[in-house]
């Protein structure tokens, strides 16, 4: 269940930020660039910030 939800973040986030960098700006991109370098790290370390995070806030185990 965590995974689901932080894939459906990830995903929203890269989405979100790459409409705002067309129709806003296009620094909006570095956020992209943020989250990807995130997942990156995530799959290398196989820790993720919102993994804490839902854990904390939510009480959400796997």
């Amino acid at each position: 269940m965590k995974n689901r939800i932080v894939r459906g973040v990830a995903g929203s986030f890269i989405l979100i930020s790459l409409i705002l960098s067309v129709y806003v700006n296009q620094n909006w991109l570095w956020f992209t660039a943020f989250v990807g370098a995130n997942l990156l790290q995530s799959s290398l370390t196989k820790w993720c910030l919102m993994d804490t995070i839902l854990e904390k806030v939510f009480k959400v185990n796997d």
